[in-house]
């Protein structure tokens, strides 16, 4: 195959050499020429016929055409296809002549289906030749089994289109009974009968849009409550509908001038009216004003007007202005409503946010910094970091066991951070299914997999402008690991279902109570996320390490469990105060406050009985791993709740966490529950 600088692919042997145009049969024989003649004449009335007919009859004329080329050409079928609205896949049958009977066409068919071939020729507004089928190129097979199915024997398709647009369809000639040898020039006048049917076509369909937009806009004003007015400017009198009558509060039957009209506006806006009036003729421009009228029972209206000067060289007569209006009475009530609940939301907000200020100065003045309590050296270098890198907006790691207050020291950096007006978002690493994990950080669209029925919005975009905790951060899976990595990197992450990025402008802290530096040795972790998020490292040291800030703990969950439950403790005997410091804390804080919680709980009257083991964990078991040590504590606590995880006074409350962050701990460390 070969195509031709017309666009027409033809066969090899099936035209002839570059060059002006040859007739499509250059005999010299009388009846020949004859022939060629009436066919040129044919050509010339289809185009003046289907130019100038009724849109009503274009598709009577255009079957009455493809019957009349059939039989001047001796072909047997002209069918014009044309494609399903969005989708150029399917075409539908919608014109068509037959000679000849054979297998039946069906009306709607998949042209990328069946004749693939074909479609990638019309869609790129080439013409396809064969003076035989068998002699298609390889590459429409599947087109072949389609032509040998109808019985066609030649062929030449045609894209129905205007210019160099897209087209919309396609025009086919074919013969069943023989093969032929399709002339350069006589391909070129089919060319031109397509166009002419796609000039008919796209005619009837613009002029079935204009009459289907002039009933849509007639329909939408009545619908609106709408009035349509125009205005003479040489006269100076308006024309009317009843609707813009009603509106204005005019007699159905008087004439209105401009003065008139502007009798009825409002005299505040009587001003607006001349001003608007002499900048839409300044201007040319569509206008758009609103004004008040005020009609003859004493109310007041407001309308909304939208007009456009049209010049006497389009209507061919005075130069008009048109346009519409539509009563806005009740969307301007709603907006002086909504403007004063808008003014109390907004002295509510300067309220709350000034009690907000207010609390937030009072627990800084009662703890010194915020909930972090303890005076001894490790919490103040401890703080002494986060001071110097709260301003900042590098990444911060924390590090420390289980329970030492990794959370809290999140909280205290952002609080002190310019960041510190928006709320800091908390993300569980560890407590979410790893399915969920990627879009509760980054999330999903709708659809993005089975059961996600809505869009979900993820944390880092909540986070925008503010701080995001990534808590129990060596529990990421390693898929997502990578993906947070290019948050870190370059600021933008794509939620699940979705191929368009999103710029997100939060502040990362991460914390682990594990050991990342020899998980990235073990392959565990990435070490370039690791490197990521260590810009500034922050230990949190264990309670064990600071004994020294044990009575002050003490006593401040003293005071908040005081006043949870009503009680009314005074003092601690000084032998429980010494086992308190001298207990190694496995649990940390965490484990403190439920050992005070629990003796809060078994004590009665004013002084605190404790009851705590007589050594350490750590004494008792020098080898253990800080995962023994956890697993150990928290079998010691479901044993004492007899394994009841979730409630009150459950392992988890005990423990100091949420149910679901206990359960994948448990899963974590293999515990499971002995056997009754």
């Amino acid at each position: 195959m070969k195509e031709s600088l017309d666009g027409t692919l033809r066969q090899p042997d099936g035209g002839k050499s570059s060059g002006d145009p040859q007739p499509y049969n250059l005999s010299h024989d009388p009846r020949e020429c004859e022939n060629r003649l009436r066919f040129e004449t044919l050509l010339t009335e289809l185009s003046a016929r289907l130019c100038n007919v009724d849109s009503d009859r274009l598709d009577f004329e255009i079957s009455e055409g493809q019957r009349r080329v059939c039989e001047s050409l001796g072909l047997d079928v002209c069918a014009v296809w044309q494609w399903v609205p969005d989708d150029p896949g399917i075409m539908v049958q919608t014109h068509v002549y037959r000679a000849v009977e054979g297998p039946p066409v069906p009306e709607r068919m998949a042209a990328s289906e069946h004749y693939p071939w074909s479609l990638e020729q019309v869609m790129a507004l080439r013409t396809v030749v064969l003076s035989s089928i068998e002699d298609a190129p390889p590459e429409a097979a599947r087109d072949l089994v389609g032509w040998r199915h109808f019985g066609i024997k030649t062929t030449v398709t045609v894209p129905l289109s205007t210019g160099n647009e897209a087209p919309f369809g396609a025009v086919s000639f074919n013969d069943l009974k023989a093969e032929r040898q399709w002339e350069e020039a006589l391909v070129g006048r089919l060319q031109l009968i397509a166009q002419v049917f796609a000039n008919a076509i796209l005619r009837k369909r613009s002029e079935r849009a204009l009459r289907q937009s002039e009933a849509r806009l007639s329909l939408a004003a009545e619908s609106a409550g709408a009035g349509l007015w125009s205005l003479n400017l040489t006269t100076k009198q308006f024309w009317l509908t009843d609707k813009a009558r009603q509106l204005f509060d005019l007699d159905p039957d008087e004439v209105v001038t401009f003065d008139r009209f502007v009798a009825v506006v409002h005299p505040e806006d009587r001003d607006l009216i001349h001003e608007t009036l002499k900048e839409l003729l300044r201007t040319g421009r569509e206008t758009a004003f609103e004004y008040r009228i005020c009609h003859a029972d004493g109310s007041v209206r407001w309308m909304a007007s939208r007009g456009r000067q049209q010049p006497a060289a389009v209507i061919e007569t005075d130069s008009v202005v048109m346009g519409v209006t539509v009563d806005v009475t009740a969307r301007k009530q709603q907006e002086e409503n909504l403007h004063k609940t808008l003014e109390e939301v907004r002295k509510l907000r300067d309220q709350l946010h000034n009690e907000n200020v207010y609390l937030r100065t009072q627990i800084k003045i009662d703890s010194g910094q915020g909930n972090i309590i303890g005076e001894s050296e490790p919490i103040r270098r401890m703080l002494a970091d986060a001071r110097k890198v709260a301003p900042t907006d590098s990444a911060v790691l924390i590090t420390g066991e289980t329970g030492t207050g990794k959370e809290l020291l999140a909280q205290a950096i952002h609080d002190l951070s310019p960041r510190k007006r928006r709320e800091m978002v908390k993300v569980n690493c560890a407590a979410l299914p790893a399915p969920l994990i990627e879009s509760e950080l980054f999330g999903r669209e709708k659809g993005a997999y089975t059961g996600a029925m809505t869009r979900q919005i993820g944390r880092f975009e909540f986070a925008n402008h503010s701080t995001i905790l990534l808590d129990e951060i060596g529990d990421l899976p390693p898929d997502l690991q990578a993906k947070l990595l290019h948050v870190l990197q370059d600021g933008t992450f794509e939620r699940l279902g979705s191929i368009h990025s999103i710029k997100t402008d939060a502040r990362v802290i991460a914390a682990t109570n594990r050991d990342l530096a020899a998980m990235v040795a073990k392959g565990e972790f990435r070490e370039d996320l690791f490197h990521r998020l260590n810009v500034f490292p922050v230990a949190v040291p264990p309670l064990r390490d600071r004994g020294e800030d044990i009575p002050l703990l003490v006593w401040t969950f003293v005071k908040e469990f005081n006043v949870k439950m009503g009680r009314a403790i005074e003092s601690i005997p000084k032998t429980s105060m010494e086992r308190l410091k001298g207990y190694s804390w496995p649990g940390n804080v965490r484990e403190l406050r439920n050992v005070i919680e629990r003796a809060m709980i078994l004590s009665e009257g004013t002084s605190l009985r404790i009851d705590i083991p007589e050594s350490s964990i750590s004494d008792t078991a020098p080898s253990m791993t800080l995962e023994d040590v956890e697993r150990c504590h928290i079998c010691e606590v479901l044993d004492r709740v007899h394994w009841r995880i979730s409630g009150k006074s459950g392992a988890a409350e005990l423990l100091g966490l949420v149910p679901t962050t206990l359960h994948s701990r448990m899963k974590k460390l293999g515990i499971s529950r002995p056997p009754s």
